[in-house]
């Protein structure tokens, strides 16, 4: 646990990008594991919804407690989805930083998103609140990486997102995050201007793996998209099943017995 800092920070070396998939339950992390990945991250809408619940549902007691699940199921360091630390004040999202690194994090990502007034939080605020996890994640250890929303969040202001990318880089945080860029331009223009290693988001325009390597990004992580394209996949068998009477659907359930019982053989 005392080196945890240091050996999830290092998967983030320049090259080629840290993959980050996004388990939304045990045995989704235990199969991502098989599946030769070096780390894992938590999604909030991916947990809240094999809980019955819609994204931002999930609550600061119930993402602390899906971390820990998660952190126990496997060996990797696992990056905790905070959401905006489920509190308005720095000192408050300080402690639910403090709260994650002890349930088994490695690292936890903070954004700027308030979804109570459904508003990017002020520049001056925004900083404020990572400056504190930041404090929190120093002494607990663990990675902390600061998210800009606008681009998720109907706002397409790059130099605005640069400009608190920025700030959250000054602020101390060890990784920044602008979850929907996707012009390699503006990645680009990112990482050129901030140096921290830079997350993006799985989405379609995306350039390939490839050409992010080239770009310099460090960590490409998929969000609820696994999850939601498991959910996909369960609700056509459902549907073929009812309408169409017919089991097409059993030979991809067995390719993933398999896969489940490969990854349980291994850990």
């Amino acid at each position: 646990m005392s080196n945890r800092y240091d050996d999830f920070l290092a998967l983030h070396a320049r090259g080629n990008p840290l993959l980050l998939p996004n388990p939304w339950d045990v045995g989704s992390a235990r199969l991502f594991a098989s599946l030769g990945f070096g780390a894992l991250a938590t999604t909030s809408s991916g947990a809240a919804a094999a809980r019955g619940l819609a994204d931002g549902e999930l609550g600061a007691d119930g993402a602390i407690a899906h971390v820990g699940e998660i952190a126990a199921a496997t060996d990797l360091p696992v990056s905790a989805d905070l959401e905006n630390g489920f509190a308005d004040d720095p000192a408050a999202v300080a402690a639910l930083v403090t709260r994650a690194a002890g349930a088994g994090a490695a690292g936890c990502s903070i954004e700027d998103w308030d979804p109570v007034r459904e508003r990017i939080y002020d520049s001056d605020l925004a900083v404020e609140r990572i400056a504190a996890a930041v404090v929190a994640a120093r002494s607990s250890r663990i990675v902390l990486t600061a998210r800009a929303e606008n681009h998720i969040r109907g706002r397409d202001e790059l130099a605005d997102t640069m400009r608190r990318l920025t700030a959250f880089a000054a602020a101390g945080a060890d990784v920044v995050y602008a979850p929907g860029i996707t012009a390699r331009e503006d990645i680009a223009a990112v990482v050129a201007a901030v140096e921290r290693p830079l997350n993006v988001l799985a989405r379609p325009g995306l350039p390939p793996l490839a050409e992010l390597a080239e770009l310099g990004v460090r960590r490409v992580s998929v969000g609820g998209a696994f999850a939601f394209a498991a959910y996909a996949a369960a609700a056509a068998a459902a549907t073929e099943f009812r309408d169409a009477g017919t089991y097409g659907f059993t030979a991809a359930a067995a390719d993933g017995v398999a896969a489940i019982q490969r990854a349980f053989d291994a850990s």
